[in-house]
């Protein structure tokens, strides 16, 4: 039986950790967590949400433009993200409407697709 997800993975390219800290952690707020020290020496860096995590890894030779992928982060506030994935630059994308929810989705700055997902009121 699966019980839920633990963590997914994105990745950055090779080098570019301290970047990646600075979008994840800096500007969207959302906090590192320590990795194991097994793993320490393969670059990249954790995130936690709740009860799930995020782990951001390197890898070179992908375009990440050309994958659907994506996390989707549950939001309070759709408003409050699309302004401030603007203020950072960041290119808001209409999805296609799915009943109960408000979204868009976005490319992080390393070309990851984000979506930011809001339940409806009931």
């Amino acid at each position: 039986m699966i019980k839920g997800v633990h963590h997914v993975q994105i990745t950055i390219p090779k080098g570019e950790e301290e970047a990646g800290r600075a979008f994840y952690c800096e500007e969207l707020g959302i906090e590192e967590m320590e990795k194991p020290a097994s793993l320490q020496g393969r670059g990249g860096f954790w995130l936690k949400l709740g009860h799930r995590q995020v782990h951001v890894g390197t890898e070179e030779g992908l375009d990440r433009l050309q994958t659907k992928a994506h996390i989707a982060y549950e939001v309070t506030d759709l408003d409050y993200w699309k302004q401030r994935l603007n203020m950072l630059g960041i290119e808001i994308i209409e999805s296609v409407p799915i009943p109960g929810y408000e979204r868009f989705e976005c490319r992080d700055p390393f070309g990851n697709r984000m979506e930011f997902i809001k339940e409806n009121e009931k």
